[in-house]
């Protein structure tokens, strides 16, 4: 074979590989490709939406690798990085099966978010935002030790926080909302949503993860703006002379157990 040859089947070749990969990436984002990923991952154990901020907070080798893989997310869809993610949810789930990601200590949960925090603070400037996160970081670590609580860790405009019980979480809760209320910032009267949920999370260090922190987060998700949502198994054990509860309700939400039920609560008159 002369070099005439050898030079046509060289750029040849190279187009073909890039005829592979361009198919390569139709399929891996091709919709029925990508539903399939996401089924799969709803029917495997864990949380189905693993390798968000809230599932991979902690400090266990599952929750550093779907950091990892998270910031690996390419440009895109991709079933591929959605399997990839469905593999370490597996790892989760089976690991809390086992007992592996349980803890030995029941402890009460307390998840808390800003409702439309981000939208406002992006027209209300820095100066603005940063106030406000102040205020309510003042009012809700007060409310917090007031129920006996310690803040684990705070999530942007929100914070993660530990009890004894659910009832010091709850009333944590609601010294929190009646806190608010007295807080304005450039016009701005901020609301919160807040999520409670009773488990045996793993601790390392100061910090807990496992599949009751991803629940207390999902639960919190769920609030309505100002709501208190309980889950069921957390209520069992709220005093009910202080507190008002509505009639338990399936969560349906995604990363969420099947048979998780959550409810409303108010403090009594």
């Amino acid at each position: 074979m002369g070099p005439e040859a050898t030079e046509a089947i060289v750029p040849l070749g190279e187009e073909r590989r890039k005829g592979i990969r361009a198919a390569a990436v139709r399929a891996d984002s091709h919709p029925t490709a990508l539903r399939a990923a996401r089924w799969l991952r709803s029917r495997l154990p864990g949380d189905d939406r693993f390798g968000d901020p809230l599932s991979t907070a902690g400090h266990a080798p599952v929750e550093v690798l779907g950091r990892e893989v998270s910031a690996l997310e390419p440009p895109r869809p991709s079933a591929a990085h959605e399997l990839g993610l469905g593999a370490l949810q597996l790892w989760q789930g089976l690991s809390e099966v086992s007992g592996r990601g349980r803890g030995t200590e029941q402890v009460t949960l307390l998840f808390t978010d800003l409702v439309g925090f981000s939208s406002w603070a992006l027209k209300a400037g820095d100066a603005n935002a940063v106030e406000l996160l102040r205020a309510v970081g003042a009012v809700s670590d007060s409310a917090v030790a007031r129920g006996g609580g310690t803040i684990v860790k705070r999530l942007g405009d929100g914070v993660m926080a530990v009890f004894a019980d659910p009832a010091g979480a709850v009333e944590g809760a609601f010294d929190t909302q009646h806190g608010l209320d007295r807080i304005e910032v450039a016009g701005h009267s901020p609301r919160m949503r807040f999520g409670v949920h009773s488990g045996k999370p793993r601790r390392l260090g100061g910090d807990y993860f496992g599949v009751d922190v991803n629940v207390a987060a999902r639960v919190m998700e769920a609030a309505r703006p100002g709501q208190v949502l309980v889950s069921e198994s957390a209520c069992r054990d709220l005093p009910l002379d202080r507190f008002r509860l509505s009639r338990a309700k399936r969560l349906k939400a995604a990363g969420a157990p099947a048979d998780l039920h959550v409810v409303s609560v108010e403090r009594s008159d």
